[in-house]
């Protein structure tokens, strides 16, 4: 027997209410009243849409209405406010974001962000020790970081590309474990990271190296080179979320945001954690 499409929207109609069912106080009271049992109202309470109010006054006036306790808590997680899914790719620096750099992708469609893994740093070689030691240390000898890869992964065709940095307490994170650095010491503005430009070098084991450090007779320096720094500005959009900007175009090449520099040993090596990218372009590829 056919029902007649009448009909059947009729039956439909009359099922939707019961599908969506919203509990509230009353709801609760009139399932406690029946003698369910906690087992099966919480259970209804989980599995439904639910318009609490759970202000002191109304909990004390449910308890007192003989709703349990194990109840009583299964309302309240249910009516708790559901943490937001962090966007990794979002380009509102508004969404709640993953703790980490990100580079804007404004030519992509729709536009996007680009979140930077870190790249560590725990190579080091020297340059100039013949003339270091010819000159008997007159001449300096310098020493280089080294990571791996000619070319970083994240690349911009803008010649001042936009990032975020996004610190834990943009989510109101309690822990402190992503930004943490080597000196014990929380990260929580881009005023801790240094802009640095970094040389590529292609072959067969192409990676890129940046000057950490130099020694001669006059003793030694440690850190990035003046010349290879470059100035940025940054602009708080929201607590915890900060936009970066260099302050002029960068040529095309390999650079990187550089923080937690650590000593590695006597000779002076440094390693750290830099958040790396390249600006495309004509490569420039110029030797030391």
């Amino acid at each position: 027997m056919k029902i007649r499409p009448l009909i059947l929207a009729i039956l439909i109609g009359c099922a939707m209410p019961a599908l969506a069912e919203t509990l509230n106080n009353e709801s609760v009271v009139t399932l406690t009243n029946t003698g369910l049992g906690d087992e099966a109202i919480i259970a209804k309470v989980k599995n439904s849409d639910a318009d609490f109010d759970l202000s002191t006054d109304q909990l004390i006036s449910l308890r007192k209405r003989g709703v349990s306790s194990p109840v009583l808590a299964a309302m309240l997680e249910k009516s708790a406010p559901k943490a937001a899914a962090l966007s990794m790719d979002s380009p509102d620096p508004m969404v709640p974001h993953a703790p980490g750099v990100y580079l804007l992708n404004s030519h992509s469609y729709p536009p996007k962000m680009q979140h930077i893994d870190s790249t560590i740093t725990n190579q080091a070689k020297t340059g100039g020790t013949w003339g270091y030691a010819l000159t008997s240390g007159i001449a300096s000898m310098s020493i280089k970081a080294s990571i791996q890869n000619e070319h970083a992964r994240n690349k911009s065709e803008d010649e001042q590309p936009i990032f975020y940095f996004f610190f834990d307490e943009a989510n109101n994170q309690q822990t402190t474990s992503t930004w943490s650095s080597g000196l014990q010491s929380v990260i929580n503005s881009p005023n801790a990271f240094t802009l640095i430009k970094m040389k590529s070098k292609d072959g067969k084991n192409g990676h890129r190296e940046i000057r950490v450090g130099s020694r001669n007779l006059g003793g030694m320096k440690s850190g990035v080179m003046d010349k290879d720094q470059i100035p940025f500005d940054s602009e708080m959009v929201r607590p915890g979320v900060y936009k970066v900007t260099p302050k002029y175009a960068l040529k095309a090449g390999e650079y990187g945001f550089l923080y937690e520099m650590t000593s590695n040993g006597a000779r002076g090596a440094l390693g750290g954690r830099i958040f790396d990218f390249s600006v495309i372009g004509d490569r420039d590829l110029d030797k030391d």
